[in-house]
């Protein structure tokens, strides 16, 4: 990971996974955090291990990674998102501290919708991951140029083979 947004937007992953966890915990010892409930417990347990192996196929910039994480963080949080905003939309213009709890986990789904969308883009927008792809077999040999030998006038230009 060379690239500075790469690594910021690993760093946004990782910490709405550990928010991710501690909503989990608390919801699982019979409070709420802060007013924020998983939609489905178990499916949500699931998906702190899924989004943790695609934080590590995105530090490795595989797109797998990146298209698993969005299908799966749009599957749990897009139908939530869907249904608040419509909810917003249809409602009447009081905001009551009641439906707080309801707009809090839609700005929520919001977030979970567009940290993935945004490491997809990044992966996709990433030309030095296609220009210049990794090749250990044979980087060491054509990318050190401090081995290099320098060239004057005088040297052999020649293709001797040896047998």
């Amino acid at each position: 990971m060379k690239n500075f947004s790469t690594w910021m937007l690993v760093m946004f992953m990782a910490m709405f996974w550990a928010f991710r966890i501690a909503v989990a915990v608390t919801y699982e010892l019979g409070a709420n955090f802060g007013g924020i409930e998983p939609f489905n417990q178990t499916m949500e347990i699931i998906l702190l291990f899924v989004v943790l192996a695609c934080m590590l196929l995105i530090i490795k910039r595989k797109i797998v990674g990146a298209l698993i994480y969005l299908a799966a963080y749009g599957m749990y949080f897009g139908t939530s998102l869907i249904t608040g905003i419509t909810t917003l939309i249809t409602a009447s213009s009081d905001i009551s501290i009641s439906n707080a709890g309801m707009y809090l986990n839609t700005f929520i789904s919001l977030i979970g919708i567009a940290i993935p969308v945004a490491v997809l883009f990044d992966l996709l927008l990433d030309k030095n991951r296609r220009a210049n792809p990794k090749d250990k077999k044979t980087d060491w040999f054509y990318k050190n140029e401090q081995f290099d030998r320098k060239l004057d006038d005088r040297a052999d230009k020649n293709n001797y083979r040896t047998l």
